[in-house]
Protein backbone atom coordinates (compact mmCIF):
# COMPACT_ATOMS: atom_id res chain seq x y z
CA UNK A 1 0.00 0.00 0.00
CA UNK A 2 1.25 3.54 -1.11
CA UNK A 3 2.06 5.76 2.22
CA UNK A 4 3.77 8.55 0.34
CA UNK A 5 2.15 12.26 0.70
CA UNK A 6 -0.20 13.13 -2.10
CA UNK A 7 -0.45 16.70 -4.17
CA UNK A 8 -3.48 17.60 -5.16
CA UNK A 9 -2.24 18.91 -8.17
CA UNK A 10 -0.06 16.09 -9.12
CA UNK A 11 -3.02 13.63 -10.92
CA UNK A 12 -3.93 15.79 -13.49
CA UNK A 13 -3.23 14.35 -17.21
CA UNK A 14 0.55 15.16 -17.82
CA UNK A 15 0.65 14.11 -21.48
CA UNK A 16 -0.11 11.38 -24.11
CA UNK A 17 3.77 10.56 -24.95
CA UNK A 18 4.67 6.99 -23.75
CA UNK A 19 7.95 6.25 -25.83
CA UNK A 20 10.59 6.89 -22.90
CA UNK A 21 8.04 5.37 -20.19
CA UNK A 22 8.67 1.19 -19.88
CA UNK A 23 8.40 0.89 -16.06
CA UNK A 24 4.63 0.11 -14.19
CA UNK A 25 4.30 0.21 -10.73
CA UNK A 26 1.28 -1.62 -9.82
CA UNK A 27 0.00 -1.60 -6.75
CA UNK A 28 -3.53 -3.34 -5.00
CA UNK A 29 -6.02 -0.87 -3.34
CA UNK A 30 -6.67 -1.66 0.16
CA UNK A 31 -5.17 -5.09 -0.67
CA UNK A 32 -6.39 -7.18 2.43
CA UNK A 33 -9.67 -5.20 2.73
CA UNK A 34 -10.60 -5.76 -0.82
CA UNK A 35 -9.81 -9.09 -0.71
CA UNK A 36 -12.41 -9.64 1.57
CA UNK A 37 -15.25 -6.83 -0.09
CA UNK A 38 -14.83 -9.59 -2.93
CA UNK A 39 -16.28 -12.16 -0.96
CA UNK A 40 -18.52 -10.09 1.25
CA UNK A 41 -19.91 -7.83 -0.95
CA UNK A 42 -22.21 -6.72 1.33
CA UNK A 43 -19.61 -4.43 3.21
CA UNK A 44 -18.86 -2.49 0.19
CA UNK A 45 -19.68 1.01 0.65
CA UNK A 46 -19.24 0.66 4.49
CA UNK A 47 -15.71 1.32 6.81
CA UNK A 48 -13.82 -1.99 7.12
CA UNK A 49 -10.61 -2.84 9.23
CA UNK A 50 -8.72 -5.79 8.82
CA UNK A 51 -6.70 -6.77 12.20
CA UNK A 52 -7.48 -8.62 15.18
CA UNK A 53 -10.57 -6.95 16.69
CA UNK A 54 -9.15 -6.38 20.37
CA UNK A 55 -5.71 -6.16 20.29
CA UNK A 56 -2.41 -6.05 18.07
CA UNK A 57 -2.52 -3.28 14.52
CA UNK A 58 -4.58 -2.57 11.63
CA UNK A 59 -3.33 -4.57 8.60
CA UNK A 60 -5.40 -2.91 6.13
CA UNK A 61 -8.60 -0.51 6.05
CA UNK A 62 -11.11 0.60 2.85
CA UNK A 63 -11.45 3.94 2.12
CA UNK A 64 -14.30 4.80 3.76
CA UNK A 65 -12.24 3.82 7.37
CA UNK A 66 -9.20 5.73 6.05
CA UNK A 67 -11.62 8.81 5.91
CA UNK A 68 -11.86 9.05 9.37
CA UNK A 69 -8.03 8.40 10.14
CA UNK A 70 -7.59 4.68 10.34
CA UNK A 71 -4.06 3.87 8.69
CA UNK A 72 -1.76 0.62 8.48
CA UNK A 73 -0.29 0.08 11.49
CA UNK A 74 -2.17 2.28 13.48
CA UNK A 75 -3.38 -0.03 17.19
CA UNK A 76 -6.21 -1.64 16.72
CA UNK A 77 -8.27 0.49 19.66
CA UNK A 78 -6.92 3.92 18.50
CA UNK A 79 -8.69 2.54 14.86
CA UNK A 80 -11.62 1.60 17.07
CA UNK A 81 -12.01 5.28 19.15
CA UNK A 82 -11.28 7.13 15.62
CA UNK A 83 -14.32 4.58 13.32
CA UNK A 84 -16.85 2.72 16.14
CA UNK A 85 -18.80 1.59 13.53
CA UNK A 86 -16.11 -0.11 11.21
CA UNK A 87 -16.71 -3.53 10.77
CA UNK A 88 -13.45 -5.34 12.01
CA UNK A 89 -12.30 -8.46 9.93
CA UNK A 90 -10.36 -11.02 10.98
CA UNK A 91 -7.04 -11.73 8.34
CA UNK A 92 -6.94 -14.83 6.37
CA UNK A 93 -3.39 -14.42 4.97
CA UNK A 94 -4.00 -17.47 3.12
CA UNK A 95 -6.36 -16.29 0.72
CA UNK A 96 -4.39 -12.72 0.53
CA UNK A 97 -1.19 -14.94 -0.57
CA UNK A 98 -3.46 -16.96 -3.05
CA UNK A 99 -4.60 -13.67 -4.82
CA UNK A 100 -1.08 -12.20 -4.80
CA UNK A 101 0.04 -15.55 -6.61
CA UNK A 102 -2.60 -15.05 -9.13
CA UNK A 103 -1.97 -11.52 -9.68
CA UNK A 104 1.60 -12.07 -9.80
CA UNK A 105 0.99 -14.58 -12.19
CA UNK A 106 -0.72 -12.19 -14.56
CA UNK A 107 2.41 -9.65 -14.47
CA UNK A 108 4.91 -12.51 -15.10
CA UNK A 109 2.87 -13.42 -18.42
CA UNK A 110 3.24 -9.16 -19.81
CA UNK A 111 6.84 -9.50 -19.24
CA UNK A 112 9.34 -11.78 -17.36
CA UNK A 113 11.29 -8.33 -16.01
CA UNK A 114 9.17 -8.28 -12.66
CA UNK A 115 9.73 -7.14 -9.66
CA UNK A 116 8.00 -7.55 -6.55
CA UNK A 117 8.90 -5.57 -3.66
CA UNK A 118 5.85 -6.96 -1.64
CA UNK A 119 2.45 -8.94 -1.65
CA UNK A 120 0.47 -6.36 -3.31
CA UNK A 121 2.94 -4.71 -5.47
CA UNK A 122 5.30 -4.63 -8.12
CA UNK A 123 7.41 -3.02 -10.71
CA UNK A 124 7.21 -4.51 -14.38
CA UNK A 125 9.30 -2.99 -17.43
CA UNK A 126 7.79 -3.39 -20.57
CA UNK A 127 9.68 -2.47 -23.23
CA UNK A 128 10.14 -6.02 -24.41
CA UNK A 129 6.29 -6.21 -24.26
CA UNK A 130 5.42 -3.35 -26.35
CA UNK A 131 5.23 -4.53 -29.91
CA UNK A 132 3.25 -7.53 -28.81
CA UNK A 133 1.14 -6.29 -26.22
CA UNK A 134 1.02 -2.58 -27.27
CA UNK A 135 1.46 1.23 -25.53
CA UNK A 136 2.11 0.95 -21.73
CA UNK A 137 -1.12 2.44 -20.80
CA UNK A 138 -3.08 -0.41 -23.03
CA UNK A 139 -1.00 -3.47 -21.01
CA UNK A 140 -1.97 -1.40 -17.51
CA UNK A 141 -5.73 -1.08 -18.92
CA UNK A 142 -6.07 -4.40 -20.01
CA UNK A 143 -4.20 -5.64 -16.79
CA UNK A 144 -6.63 -3.48 -14.31
CA UNK A 145 -9.88 -4.94 -16.23
CA UNK A 146 -7.70 -8.75 -15.95
CA UNK A 147 -7.68 -8.45 -12.01
CA UNK A 148 -11.17 -7.31 -11.48
CA UNK A 149 -12.82 -9.67 -12.97
CA UNK A 150 -11.00 -12.24 -11.85
CA UNK A 151 -10.50 -11.63 -8.21
CA UNK A 152 -13.09 -8.47 -7.49
CA UNK A 153 -10.63 -6.25 -6.80
CA UNK A 154 -9.01 -2.85 -8.17
CA UNK A 155 -5.55 -1.32 -8.63
CA UNK A 156 -3.76 1.33 -9.58
CA UNK A 157 -0.73 1.77 -11.90
CA UNK A 158 1.97 4.35 -12.13
CA UNK A 159 3.75 4.80 -15.53
CA UNK A 160 7.11 6.49 -16.00
CA UNK A 161 10.72 6.40 -17.11
CA UNK A 162 12.34 4.78 -13.99
CA UNK A 163 11.05 3.05 -10.98
CA UNK A 164 10.77 5.90 -8.33
CA UNK A 165 8.02 8.11 -10.58
CA UNK A 166 6.54 5.33 -11.57
CA UNK A 167 5.81 4.56 -7.86
CA UNK A 168 5.26 8.15 -6.96
CA UNK A 169 2.79 8.05 -10.57
CA UNK A 170 0.69 5.07 -8.94
CA UNK A 171 0.53 6.85 -5.51
CA UNK A 172 -1.25 9.31 -6.79
CA UNK A 173 -3.98 7.46 -8.83
CA UNK A 174 -5.08 5.88 -6.03
CA UNK A 175 -7.69 4.50 -5.70
CA UNK A 176 -8.71 2.49 -8.77
CA UNK A 177 -6.73 4.51 -11.38
CA UNK A 178 -3.78 5.21 -13.94
CA UNK A 179 -1.08 7.63 -13.81
CA UNK A 180 1.27 8.75 -16.91
CA UNK A 181 3.99 10.93 -16.44
CA UNK A 182 5.54 11.02 -19.52
CA UNK A 183 9.51 11.37 -19.49
CA UNK A 184 9.38 15.09 -20.67
CA UNK A 185 6.90 15.89 -18.10
CA UNK A 186 9.03 14.78 -14.62
CA UNK A 187 10.69 17.51 -13.79
CA UNK A 188 6.85 19.13 -13.63
CA UNK A 189 5.03 16.59 -11.98
CA UNK A 190 7.74 16.00 -9.48
CA UNK A 191 7.62 20.03 -8.32
CA UNK A 192 4.30 19.19 -7.49
CA UNK A 193 5.11 17.54 -4.69
CA UNK A 194 5.79 17.70 -1.10
CA UNK A 195 9.38 16.97 -0.06
CA UNK A 196 8.12 14.03 2.12
CA UNK A 197 6.57 12.28 -1.10
CA UNK A 198 10.61 11.82 -1.84
CA UNK A 199 12.45 8.10 -1.36
CA UNK A 200 14.32 8.47 2.31
CA UNK A 201 12.94 11.47 3.12
CA UNK A 202 11.06 10.42 6.93
CA UNK A 203 10.03 12.52 9.89
CA UNK A 204 13.39 13.64 10.94
CA UNK A 205 14.64 14.39 7.28
CA UNK A 206 11.64 16.47 6.94
CA UNK A 207 12.10 18.33 9.67
CA UNK A 208 15.89 19.03 9.10
CA UNK A 209 15.28 20.20 5.64
CA UNK A 210 12.46 21.85 7.10
CA UNK A 211 14.88 24.09 9.32
CA UNK A 212 16.72 24.91 6.06
CA UNK A 213 13.52 26.28 4.95
CA UNK A 214 12.93 23.37 2.48
CA UNK A 215 9.68 22.23 2.46
CA UNK A 216 8.75 21.05 -1.10
CA UNK A 217 10.56 19.35 -4.07
CA UNK A 218 10.99 22.29 -6.16
CA UNK A 219 12.57 23.83 -3.63
CA UNK A 220 15.15 21.17 -2.92
CA UNK A 221 15.42 20.56 -6.45
CA UNK A 222 16.52 24.35 -6.57
CA UNK A 223 18.89 23.98 -3.49
CA UNK A 224 22.37 23.10 -4.26
CA UNK A 225 24.23 20.37 -3.21
CA UNK A 226 26.45 21.16 -0.79
CA UNK A 227 23.87 23.56 1.13
CA UNK A 228 21.70 19.68 1.23
CA UNK A 229 24.56 17.74 2.41
CA UNK A 230 25.08 19.84 5.10
CA UNK A 231 21.39 19.43 5.57
CA UNK A 232 20.89 15.55 6.04
CA UNK A 233 24.75 14.49 5.28
CA UNK A 234 26.88 13.74 2.29
CA UNK A 235 25.20 10.81 0.20
CA UNK A 236 21.71 11.89 1.46
CA UNK A 237 21.67 14.59 0.11
CA UNK A 238 23.23 13.94 -3.07
CA UNK A 239 21.11 11.48 -3.59
CA UNK A 240 17.96 13.74 -2.94
CA UNK A 241 19.16 16.34 -5.21
CA UNK A 242 18.99 13.21 -8.02
CA UNK A 243 15.68 12.52 -6.86
CA UNK A 244 14.47 15.41 -7.08
CA UNK A 245 15.30 15.77 -10.64
CA UNK A 246 13.95 12.52 -11.68
CA UNK A 247 16.88 11.00 -11.79
CA UNK A 248 16.67 6.88 -10.82
CA UNK A 249 18.83 4.09 -12.38
CA UNK A 250 17.89 1.77 -10.87
CA UNK A 251 16.57 -1.33 -13.51
CA UNK A 252 13.75 -3.55 -13.03
CA UNK A 253 14.94 -6.85 -11.17
CA UNK A 254 13.27 -9.86 -11.52
CA UNK A 255 12.93 -13.33 -8.82
CA UNK A 256 13.48 -10.55 -5.56
CA UNK A 257 14.83 -12.56 -2.86
CA UNK A 258 13.19 -12.52 0.19
CA UNK A 259 15.88 -12.27 3.48
CA UNK A 260 13.40 -13.81 5.44
CA UNK A 261 10.13 -15.32 5.99
CA UNK A 262 8.05 -14.84 9.29
CA UNK A 263 4.77 -14.73 10.67
CA UNK A 264 3.19 -13.37 14.07
CA UNK A 265 0.20 -12.75 16.41
CA UNK A 266 -0.86 -10.69 18.90
CA UNK A 267 -2.91 -12.65 21.56
CA UNK A 268 -6.65 -10.99 22.30
CA UNK A 269 -5.52 -11.39 25.92
CA UNK A 270 -1.82 -11.82 27.64
CA UNK A 271 -1.59 -15.85 28.06
CA UNK A 272 0.39 -17.41 31.02
CA UNK A 273 0.05 -20.59 30.06
CA UNK A 274 3.27 -21.63 28.17
CA UNK A 275 1.27 -24.67 26.41
CA UNK A 276 -1.47 -22.21 24.94
CA UNK A 277 1.54 -20.01 23.69
CA UNK A 278 3.54 -23.41 22.38
CA UNK A 279 0.28 -24.30 20.30
CA UNK A 280 0.06 -21.03 18.76
CA UNK A 281 3.98 -21.54 18.08
CA UNK A 282 3.09 -24.61 16.30
CA UNK A 283 0.74 -22.75 13.80
CA UNK A 284 3.04 -20.15 13.33
CA UNK A 285 5.75 -22.51 11.99
CA UNK A 286 3.78 -24.08 9.94
CA UNK A 287 2.44 -20.82 8.38
CA UNK A 288 6.28 -20.14 7.69
CA UNK A 289 7.33 -23.52 6.54
CA UNK A 290 4.33 -23.47 4.19
CA UNK A 291 5.61 -20.02 2.50
CA UNK A 292 9.12 -21.56 2.10
CA UNK A 293 8.10 -24.55 0.30
CA UNK A 294 6.13 -22.09 -2.30
CA UNK A 295 8.93 -20.13 -2.41
CA UNK A 296 11.90 -23.46 -2.97
CA UNK A 297 13.69 -22.19 -0.09
CA UNK A 298 15.01 -23.21 2.82
CA UNK A 299 15.88 -21.45 6.20
CA UNK A 300 18.90 -22.17 7.69
CA UNK A 301 18.26 -19.91 11.02
CA UNK A 302 15.39 -19.92 13.11
CA UNK A 303 14.40 -16.98 15.19
CA UNK A 304 11.42 -16.46 17.97
CA UNK A 305 9.81 -12.75 19.14
CA UNK A 306 8.40 -12.84 22.21
CA UNK A 307 6.56 -9.43 23.71
CA UNK A 308 5.57 -9.54 27.42
CA UNK A 309 2.65 -7.63 28.91
CA UNK A 310 5.12 -4.79 29.79
CA UNK A 311 5.60 -4.07 26.13
CA UNK A 312 9.39 -5.82 26.39
CA UNK A 313 10.72 -7.21 23.22
CA UNK A 314 12.69 -10.18 23.35
CA UNK A 315 14.49 -11.82 20.42
CA UNK A 316 16.32 -15.61 20.30
CA UNK A 317 17.62 -17.37 17.57
CA UNK A 318 19.07 -21.14 16.61
CA UNK A 319 21.28 -21.67 12.99
CA UNK A 320 20.88 -25.20 11.95
CA UNK A 321 23.64 -28.05 10.78
CA UNK A 322 21.24 -28.32 7.66
CA UNK A 323 18.66 -25.59 6.48
CA UNK A 324 14.87 -26.51 6.73
CA UNK A 325 11.54 -25.77 5.59
CA UNK A 326 10.05 -28.28 7.87
CA UNK A 327 7.19 -26.73 10.76
CA UNK A 328 7.85 -29.61 12.47
CA UNK A 329 11.49 -28.32 13.06
CA UNK A 330 10.76 -25.00 13.03
CA UNK A 331 8.40 -25.54 15.66
CA UNK A 332 10.63 -27.52 17.52
CA UNK A 333 13.44 -24.92 17.44
CA UNK A 334 10.90 -22.30 18.71
CA UNK A 335 9.87 -24.22 21.04
CA UNK A 336 13.38 -24.63 22.65
CA UNK A 337 13.66 -20.78 22.04
CA UNK A 338 10.58 -19.76 23.95
CA UNK A 339 11.29 -22.44 26.80
CA UNK A 340 15.06 -20.23 27.51
CA UNK A 341 13.35 -17.28 26.93
CA UNK A 342 13.04 -15.24 31.05
CA UNK A 343 10.16 -13.56 30.81
CA UNK A 344 10.62 -12.51 34.38
CA UNK A 345 7.23 -14.10 35.59
CA UNK A 346 5.09 -11.39 32.96
CA UNK A 347 2.03 -13.17 30.37
CA UNK A 348 3.02 -13.01 26.85
CA UNK A 349 1.35 -10.29 24.35
CA UNK A 350 2.56 -11.27 21.20
CA UNK A 351 4.50 -14.39 19.63
CA UNK A 352 6.94 -14.51 16.25
CA UNK A 353 8.57 -17.19 14.11
CA UNK A 354 11.02 -16.16 11.75
CA UNK A 355 13.18 -18.07 9.09
CA UNK A 356 16.21 -16.25 7.91
CA UNK A 357 19.34 -16.50 6.01
CA UNK A 358 17.08 -18.02 3.39
CA UNK A 359 18.65 -20.40 0.16
CA UNK A 360 16.90 -21.80 -2.77
CA UNK A 361 16.25 -25.29 -2.07
CA UNK A 362 16.40 -26.64 -5.53
CA UNK A 363 19.78 -28.15 -6.38
CA UNK A 364 20.96 -27.72 -2.75
CA UNK A 365 22.93 -30.78 -1.85
CA UNK A 366 21.93 -32.96 1.31
CA UNK A 367 23.55 -33.05 4.39
CA UNK A 368 25.93 -36.06 5.11
CA UNK A 369 24.66 -37.91 8.64
CA UNK A 370 26.16 -41.36 9.94
CA UNK A 371 22.10 -41.69 11.07
CA UNK A 372 20.31 -43.17 8.21
CA UNK A 373 17.23 -43.19 10.18
CA UNK A 374 16.96 -39.59 10.59
CA UNK A 375 17.58 -38.84 6.71
CA UNK A 376 14.13 -41.39 6.72
CA UNK A 377 11.79 -39.03 9.42
CA UNK A 378 13.27 -36.20 8.08
CA UNK A 379 11.99 -37.88 4.54
CA UNK A 380 9.01 -38.53 5.65
CA UNK A 381 8.09 -35.61 7.24
CA UNK A 382 8.40 -33.71 4.31
CA UNK A 383 6.27 -35.61 2.28
CA UNK A 384 3.57 -35.26 5.33
CA UNK A 385 3.95 -31.69 5.34
CA UNK A 386 3.54 -31.59 1.33
CA UNK A 387 0.35 -33.91 1.49
CA UNK A 388 -1.24 -31.23 3.64
CA UNK A 389 0.26 -28.00 1.38
CA UNK A 390 -1.61 -30.14 -1.45
CA UNK A 391 -5.45 -30.66 0.34
CA UNK A 392 -5.01 -26.94 1.43
CA UNK A 393 -4.28 -25.82 -2.34
CA UNK A 394 -7.75 -27.57 -3.39
CA UNK A 395 -9.79 -27.17 -0.08
CA UNK A 396 -8.36 -24.13 1.82
CA UNK A 397 -5.84 -23.74 4.70
CA UNK A 398 -8.41 -24.48 6.98
CA UNK A 399 -9.52 -27.68 5.65
CA UNK A 400 -6.55 -29.26 7.81
CA UNK A 401 -4.29 -28.71 10.49
CA UNK A 402 -1.02 -29.78 11.44
CA UNK A 403 -0.81 -31.83 14.82
CA UNK A 404 2.26 -31.19 17.21
CA UNK A 405 5.40 -33.52 16.37
CA UNK A 406 6.12 -35.89 19.19
CA UNK A 407 9.16 -35.15 21.33
CA UNK A 408 12.35 -35.50 19.47
CA UNK A 409 15.72 -34.45 19.77
CA UNK A 410 16.33 -31.09 16.93
CA UNK A 411 19.25 -31.39 14.62
CA UNK A 412 21.79 -28.57 16.71
CA UNK A 413 25.03 -27.60 15.05
CA UNK A 414 27.80 -30.40 16.91
CA UNK A 415 29.73 -28.62 19.91
CA UNK A 416 33.52 -27.90 19.17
Amino acid sequence: MSRAPRAAGANRDWGSDESGTPVLHVDMDAFFASCELARRPELRGRPVIVGGRERGVVLAATYEARAFGVRSAMSMAAARRLCPQAVVVPPDHALYHEVSRSVMGMLGEITALVEQVSVDEAFLDVSGARRRLGAPTEIAARLRERVRAEHGITCSVGIAQNKFVAKLASTHAKPDGMLLVPADATVAFLRTLPVGALWGVGEKTEQALARWGITTVAQLADTDVPTLQAAVGAVHGAHLHDLAWGRDPRPVVPEHAERSVGAETTFDQDLWDAAAVERRLLELADRVAGRLRRQDTVGRTIALKVRTSDFRTLTRSRTLPTPTDLAQEIYAVARELFAGVDRRGLAVRLVGVRAENLERRTGLAAQPTLDEAVDARTEARREAELALDAVRERFGRAAIGLGAPAPAPVRTAPRT
